[in-house]
This record gives C-alpha cells, structure tokens and sequence, in this order.
C-alpha cells in the first residue's frame, strides 16, 4: 500500500496512528506530496488534492482519513478500533467526529493566520476557536470513558489535542480540564502517539 502524506498534516497523523495500532506500519510505503506544487500528480490519486490518500495493493484509491482508517482496521485480526455495533461503536464514532471537528476548526484558524495581515478576519478565528472550545469542553466531560479499550474515537481525540499543542498552543486548552489533560498525558505516550508527534520540516 501507498501513503500520499504531509509530515505535520494531523488527518495523516490519524492514519499513522491507526497503522500503528493495527500492525499495518510495515505494509506503508510513505510517499511524500507537495499540496501546493502545481505540476503534482496528487489529483490523478485524488481529484480534491488532498492527504491523506492510500493507494491499496489493489490499486483502489481512498480518501479522506476516516475512510483510509476503517479501511486500515479491517485487515487485521484484533481488536477493532471501529467497534462493530451497539453503544461502543456509536460512542467512537461521536467521539471521532468530535475530534475531527477540533481539527477542522483549528486548521482553519492556522490557515487564517497565514493570510496576509490586512486579509484576515479576527471575527472568523473567534467562531472557530469557539467551536474548539465547546468541544473540548465536550471531550472533558467524556475523559472518564477514554481510557480503556483503545477506538477510532481515543485516537482521533488525541491527534486533536496533539495538532493544538503544535500549532495552537498558547490558547492552553489544559486549563479548566485537567482530567482530559491527565488522560492526554498518558495517551500521548503510546508508541503509535510518540512516533508520530507533529514536527515542522528542518
């Protein structure tokens, strides 16, 4: 299988994290890809130009990462970090949207601040910062039942948390949370979670 990647994208650290934890890392071939280079043949693999993309050994193409990570935990044997029915596995998929939402909000901000200063909008980050707030908030009220069997929601969970403490760190989403604080702490120091901690290129 081929992994099209980014190094800090957190959508492809989900991805990297699902491998790990489902003994599929050694079957990656990582191929890194330039979103913002225009002769890339990134659209060929995924016409919206995006990463995470796997390409099966079957030549199927799969995107985004909630896909490529259900796919990811089908092929093997274990426990299933997509619970297959009942309460468990409505409870990871809420959480894993929660997540996802966290980081759809703060990639927004990062993008935003990006802009050149007289382009952006202090209004659009608030909305966004607000909806991370409110799910954070959300998450912490959780944080008793992250522990345990380890799902799609836990590791979407912590790759949020991960990508805010990378790129929105002095909006310290710790304070006034200290249990899912304490749950990231711990979380944050499987191997999955180690190895594929977020760094900016050298």
């Amino acid at each position: 299988m081929k992994l099209r990647y980014t190094p800090t994208s957190p959508y492809v650290r989900k991805v990297m994290v699902c491998a790990a934890e489902t003994g599929a890392s050694g079957d990656l071939e990582l191929i890194p890809t330039d979103l913002l280079d225009a002769d890339s043949d990134l659209p060929g693999d995924n016409p919206l130009g995006m990463v995470p993309t796997l390409i099966t050994d079957d030549g199927d193409r799969l995107f985004d990462s909630r896909v490529i990570c259900e796919y990811l935990d089908g092929l093997h044997d274990g426990d299933r970090l997509y619970p297959s029915s009942g309460a468990a596995r409505w409870k990871a998929l809420r959480l894993q949207a929660l997540g996802d939402g966290i980081l759809d909000a703060a990639v927004l901000c990062v993008l935003e601040g990006r802009r050149e200063p007289g382009e952006r909008s202090a209004a659009f980050v608030a909305h966004q910062k607000g909806k991370i707030e409110r799910a954070l908030d959300a998450l912490a009220g959780e944080a008793a039942g992250l522990g345990g069997r380890v799902t799609i929601g836990a590791v979407t969970a912590g790759c949020a948390l991960g990508y805010l403490d990378f790129r929105l760190a002095e909006d310290r989403w710790r304070e006034r949370r200290p249990a899912l604080a304490a749950w990231y702490e711990t979380f944050s120091r499987r191997p999955s979670m180690a190895a594929s901690a977020p760094r900016d290129p050298a």
